[in-house]
């Protein structure tokens, strides 16, 4: 069982550690696409603007990398049980927010609108994952040894025996 466990966590990874590596290996692209959807709040534009003269990068350059980095360092921890809770968290709260800023259908009309409510049943489903991930951590199933011996053990009522030196 903690054979499929693994496998299971690495496989669901894949999504994210995949997704991180490309977005970091065509960040021009990906910053292009941030571009289009993502629009800096007016409350931010100081921090956004002294990030952008820290780095000589644009905020969407900036949004590009952090994503990447987010989606293929905690996909890693993820898939090497590593932080598990942490990393669902993480993932978890980046899924619902690339969600809500890239597959916006409530916005639009189809085809568009049937494509990415579709996208965005996928990220419920992806999200549900995270939940599990969050809820086990970073589990591992007992041992057969010890699985038999605690699903063979008597009813706590059966193991219940009188004390010889207590009276009546």
């Amino acid at each position: 069982m903690s054979l499929l466990f693994t496998i299971a966590r690495i496989l669901f990874s894949v999504i994210f550690i995949v997704s991180g590596t490309l977005k970091l290996m065509n960040i021009s692209g990906t910053a292009a696409y941030i571009a289009s959807k993502v629009a800096i709040p007016t409350q931010l534009a100081d921090l956004v603007a002294q990030a952008e003269n820290a780095t000589g990068m644009q905020a969407p350059q900036l949004i590009a990398i952090g994503t990447g980095l987010v989606e293929l360092v905690f996909g890693l921890l993820l898939a090497f049980g590593v932080a598990v809770r942490v990393a669902s968290v993480v993932l978890a709260i980046f899924t619902l927010t690339a969600t809500f800023y890239f597959h916006d259908f409530w916005n639009q009309v189809d085809p568009d609108r049937t494509n990415n409510l579709i996208q965005a049943e996928k990220n419920l489903s992806i999200f549900a994952g995270l939940l599990v991930f969050f809820v086990l951590g970073s589990w591992r199933p007992p041992a057969a040894a010890e699985a038999d011996e605690y699903y063979s053990r008597p009813a706590p009522s059966d193991e219940i025996k009188r004390d010889p030196l207590s009276p009546g």
